[in-house]
């Protein structure tokens, strides 16, 4: 069996192991992003490094809706410039220092009735632990996105000593084994081909599905962004600016604007 089918088996063991044994936890996570949302609060989203992709992931693309807020640091997080300036150097510098977390936080208005989903498939660079240790100050639900295996079996860098896992109200574990990398290729010592992306994926838009079904069941039906295939090009224009529109309202608050 080739290298590239060995991906996709091992990509179909993280589904079913997510379909087995994720969904428990993907109710609560539900339950608490249903909750700021209906509450007219939004769902605070943060990931560093490869992280980011799954904070865009959830919002704004196809078959997602407003309520929730994408938090991305591009000095953590611009990879295509793998060296020289914004290089990557840089960014894995930036994650591992105390203080950035805070700080960027420092930015937003943090109140209930909002939530935090922190990205981390390690779970415990210093910038994703002080994130969530930020949201647990001000009192909002932490779901934490991690590779489990991973964050159990690593030492806790912040200062604290803790680990996202030890902080969050929710774990979803994107079922992938430590080290993210899956295949083991003939006549080479390493593991290549991450599951981390794939997991995480699978993961939120699962998640997004439950939401949505909540929040429809409590008679507050998300503006959802449509494609023109589904609905035609003038019906899917509109339904951007309306769900655009319904998200600027959203985040007003969040960076201090009243009116």
């Amino acid at each position: 069996m080739d290298s590239a089918q060995n991906y996709l088996n091992e990509a179909s063991r993280v589904l079913e192991e997510i379909r087995t044994t994720q969904m428990d936890a993907l109710h609560e996570a539900a339950d608490i992003c249903a909750h700021s949302i209906a509450g007219n609060g939004l769902v605070h989203l943060f990931g560093s490094g490869h992280s980011r992709m799954g904070v865009e992931e959830v919002f704004p693309r196809y078959g997602s809706f407003p309520g929730f807020h994408p938090i991305v640091e591009l000095s953590l997080t611009y990879h295509n410039q793998v060296v020289g300036a914004n290089g990557q150097r840089q960014a894995i510098f930036l994650e591992r220092v105390e203080g950035l977390g805070k700080t960027i936080l420092r930015n937003f208005v943090l109140k209930p009735p909002d939530s935090f989903m922190v990205f981390s498939n390690s779970g415990v660079n210093e910038v994703v632990v002080e994130v969530a240790l930020e949201a647990k100050a001000r009192n909002l639900p932490v779901i934490a996105v991690v590779s489990k295996e991973h964050c159990s079996a690593s030492t806790a860098r912040h200062s604290s000593g803790k680990r996202l896992i030890d902080l969050a109200d929710v774990v979803l574990d994107n079922c992938v084994p430590a080290g993210d990398a899956m295949v083991r290729v003939e006549g080479h010592p390493d593991l290549i081909g991450p599951g981390s992306t794939v997991g995480v994926a699978l993961l939120v838009n699962s998640l997004k599905c439950l939401v949505a079904e909540k929040l429809t069941q409590q008679n507050c039906p998300p503006i959802v962004l449509t494609s023109s295939y589904h609905i035609g090009s003038e019906a899917s224009a509109a339904r951007f600016d309306e769900c655009f529109d319904d998200y600027r309202a959203r985040v007003r608050r969040v960076y201090g604007a009243t009116e």
